[in-house]
């Protein structure tokens, strides 16, 4: 398929993690406790993903993604296949709309990086020989390995410059981008949390009390996707969706974009952006204005709560929207992923279901 450049590839799009079905979940553990093989494990995986694939396909989206079901977390597969990484507690928290607060992990460079094993070509080929629509491949944008761990990010005996250590991940996410392109994948989504986190003046003021400048990180991550995305072929669009964290229904910071868009909308080398806009946390449209010959997915419809937003308001919200940036720049999705873990976010299938038809419903009423 050809994409329009500076145009969403798609009217209706998704994040990429979806719910994990019961029988994967519960074939989850029972592989860890070793109580089936591989290639029973395998199976029931495959399965579920052909599964989910159907859906996708029966609610009339043209992209598909396989829910990242092969990963622990939207992140995992980078610590098990780049040599290097180790996990280490995280230096944030996250937390809900009553105050509850959750502890995570974070990568922690203890050697020199190095791709030993394909990341998400195996994702990409099975999805390929399964659907006729196109397949979407999510990765985490480069700053993951580094945020959430911030100033101890790396072994200072193996990295003690950031822009060393992102030179050498750049290298494992061209590798990658290289050999998704050759396999015939045209749509790659990096996943960037970081940036977001620093449009909230709490992270931002966490950031500074460990010797850390929110701005010159930007900069830095900004700089760290152009490199990543700098060989890519001109006819892969590359998408890069914004998230304030998603982990069982708790989020990991709150802002607008307003600290970020000037530099990030214009400086950020990539087709389009994927952007939260589903609560006032991600504050209003105005820094859109900044988005100059990129396009806009609107993720108007959340992902964390099961309750089904009504078309005529996501309607209205994409016209106050276009008034900012062109109607035949944007388009709309989910805020996030249903499952950026195993876990899930409080949601079940219907729910989630009906919000992805909810999309493409709302992309058929407004661009036809």
């Amino acid at each position: 398929m050809q994409f329009k450049s500076g145009q969403p590839p798609f009217r209706a799009d998704h994040v990429g993690s979806l719910l994990r079905p019961p029988a994967l979940r519960q074939a989850f553990r029972d592989h860890a406790a070793k109580k089936i093989n591989d290639a029973e494990f395998n199976k029931i995986l495959d399965d579920s993903i052909r599964g989910v694939i159907a859906m996708q396909e029966e609610v009339d989206l043209k992209v598909v993604n396989d829910g990242e079901f092969r990963r622990s977390s939207y992140w995992g597969r980078f610590v098990e296949r780049v040599g290097g990484f180790v996990i280490k507690p995280a230096e944030f928290k996250f937390r809900n709309d009553e105050g509850h607060e959750l502890e995570f992990t974070g990568t922690y460079a203890a050697g020199k990086l190095k791709r030993v094993q394909a990341l998400a070509l195996d994702e990409f080929v099975f999805m390929k020989g399964e659907t006729k629509a196109t397949p979407k491949i999510t990765l985490p944008a480069p700053s993951t390995m580094h945020f959430y761990r911030c100033g101890d990010f790396a072994d200072p005996k193996v990295y003690d410059d950031a822009k060393v250590f992102f030179a050498d991940l750049a290298k494992v996410f061209a590798q990658e981008i290289a050999e998704l392109a050759a396999a015939g994948c045209r749509y790659i989504q990096l996943d960037e949390v970081a940036i977001a986190m620093l449009c909230d003046p709490a992270i931002r003021r966490s950031v500074e009390a460990v010797g850390q400048n929110p701005d010159a990180l930007i900069d830095l991550y900004i700089e760290a996707i152009n490199q990543c995305v700098a060989g890519a072929p001109a006819d892969v669009a590359i998408g890069v969706h914004v998230c304030r964290g998603n982990f069982k229904g708790h989020y990991l910071s709150a802002g607008g974009y307003d600290a970020v868009a000037e530099r990030f909308f214009a400086n950020t080398k990539v087709n389009h952006f994927l952007l939260e806009f589903d609560t006032p946390r991600a504050g209003d449209f105005s820094p859109l204005r900044f988005v100059k010959g990129k396009g806009v997915v609107l993720g108007l419809v959340s992902s964390k709560t099961p309750q089904l937003e009504q078309l005529a308001a996501l309607c209205s919200r994409i016209d106050e929207a276009a008034k900012v940036v062109d109607l035949d720049r944007l388009a709309i999705s989910p805020q996030c992923g249903f499952a950026s873990t195993v876990a899930g976010n409080p949601v079940t299938a219907a729910d989630q279901e009906a919000k992805l038809r909810l999309v493409c419903e709302v992309a058929k009423e407004v661009w036809g």
